[in-house]
């Protein structure tokens, strides 16, 4: 994932002003006293940074969770010692450390974010893309998927090893921006050449109308349980299209290539292409190649998606601010009556208003269950009963539909030059970091154990009896908390 970093003034100690002379609290105005010493707080995130990289990282990379002696880890599953996470947890830490060098001017967090790139970089695929994971002992990786990964019951993102690349979860995306970030910053040659590897990747993916496949290269290999490899299909789901049109716009600017905003351009039309008919004007997680919504994961079934449907409107608005093209804005106001029209609950106690597949052509709402215990004596189906549905994924969504129409008659009432503006001053103020509260940073720093340490409490499941089989509570170190415990420092020494 990509962080920005906002930088706020810290609020002044309160004085008795009445014991003041006017020169004197003039003074005191102007210069706000903090109830740290800037030098305690770097100096934590110095100690916590090179635990971290030093005694945690695996040759630079991370995995999302580790057991506080470090003799345990996982990503989304069980990890072996010679694996970091692509998804979810090495990038992110780089992007902190890059942040961290801007915001100190301290080169240890530059060599650090070194570190982690070079650590992606190593783990890039011949094609330019890259895994959810990396794995150091690439030897071992079919032994680990067959032992590990196809044992985890519903992660069926591991069930089989592809050998290719994945879109899912910002795991290419994510690489190249972090890679573009680094890159911007230095200018170092040596990142270049797997940057423009990585972002010709993306382009080289692509169809000719627009969409992305959720891996490439494409494959169908994986047919199981009367189920078609998924794959190759057009997917919106878990950010696959919006992450690389967003990523293509930032390379653009960034590097003034015009083949990237033309990329993007189409991605953006394939929302067009592939939105629902006026009954049913949403969008699918993903499509087969007959542009017709289509079944991904077993609990995922072909529908339209009334949760993908609030992005791509979000999407949509974000699109005309960007290009000043109102053709993006024309299919919003149909979806938006899809989605009222498909409310199943007004009841403000229930926490729903809606399903979140929704059939084609009925319009009824679909709902994954699951029985069993493991993966041998267990399975999944799909009905239209609310009741117990599977919980690894939510059945039913929370949207408001009378926000998602004021968003919409906002931007609409925009003119072009209006809407780049306000795109643009929207980026800038994304790049503020927000203040950070000093109570909360003097007890992150009482908090971290003599090693460096944040230990917490983590929920591990059961992979393999995810149903029966109650969750371990661990005590251990999060990659997580430690990107978000770092940044609340980070709030508090940066300049007002």
């Amino acid at each position: 994932m990509h962080f920005s970093f906002h930088r706020c003034v810290l609020s002044c100690i309160a004085f008795a002003l009445l014991n003041f002379a006017p020169d004197a609290l003039a003074a005191a105005q102007k210069k706000p006293e903090k109830a740290l010493e800037q030098k305690e707080v770097l100096a934590a995130m110095r100690k916590a940074s090179d635990f971290m990289m030093n005694t945690v990282s695996t040759r630079g990379g991370f995995v999302w969770n580790y057991s506080a002696d470090l003799s345990e880890r996982w990503g989304e599953v069980p990890a072996r010692k010679s694996q970091i996470w692509v998804q979810g947890a090495t990038n992110g830490v780089g992007e902190l450390f890059h942040d961290a060098w801007k915001t100190t001017g301290d080169s240890i967090y530059l060599g650090y974010a070194r570190r982690v790139a070079e650590a992606i970089v190593w783990g890039q695929h011949p094609e330019g893309g890259w895994h959810y994971l990396i794995d150091f002992d690439m030897p071992g990786i079919q032994k680990w998927y067959n032992d590990v990964g196809s044992k985890c019951w519903g992660w069926e993102e591991y069930y089989h090893y592809y050998g290719n690349c994945t879109f899912d979860d910002e795991t290419t995306s994510s690489s190249c921006q972090y890679l573009l970030d680094l890159y911007m910053a230095t200018l170092d040659p040596v990142l270049l050449t797997p940057l423009m590897k990585g972002l010709n990747f993306v382009l080289e993916a692509q169809y000719p109308n627009g969409g992305w496949p959720q891996r490439y290269p494409l494959r169908y290999e994986y047919t199981h349980d009367g189920l078609a490899d998924y794959t190759s299909y057009y997917t919106f789901n878990d950010g696959v299209i919006p992450n690389n049109i967003f990523l293509l716009i930032d390379a653009w600017e960034k590097l003034g290539d015009e083949q990237y905003i033309k990329a993007a351009r189409r991605g953006m039309d394939f929302y067009l292409l592939s939105q629902g008919p006026e009954e049913q004007a949403g969008w699918s997680a993903q499509y087969n190649m007959n542009i017709q919504p289509a079944q991904a994961r077993s609990y995922e079934p072909a529908a339209w998606s009334t949760q993908i449907t609030v992005g791509c409107l979000r999407d949509l608005e974000q699109f005309y601010m960007i290009t000043g093209d109102r053709r993006y804005l024309c299919p919003i106001p149909l979806a938006i009556r899809w989605l009222e029209n498909s409310i199943i609950n007004r009841d403000p106690s229930k926490k729903y208003t809606h399903g979140r597949f929704l059939e084609v052509g009925t319009n009824k709402p679909l709902v994954a269950h699951r029985k069993g215990t493991t993966m041998e004596n267990g399975r999944y189906w799909v009905d239209y009963n609310l009741e117990n549905p599977i919980t690894h994924m939510g059945m039913t969504a929370q949207i408001d539909c009378e926000r998602l129409k004021a968003a919409y008659e906002k931007v609409k009432a925009m003119s072009p030059q209006e809407a780049r503006a306000s795109y643009h001053a929207r980026k800038k103020r994304a790049e503020k970091r927000p203040a950070s509260d000093p109570e909360t940073v003097k007890k992150l720093i009482q908090s971290m154990d003599p090693r460096g340490a944040w230990v917490t409490s983590i929920t591990i499941p059961n992979y393999s009896d995810p149903i029966t089989s109650p969750r371990r509570q661990v005590q251990g170190i999060s990659t997580g908390g430690f990107i978000s415990n770092m940044e609340k420092l980070m709030g508090y020494v940066s300049e007002p």
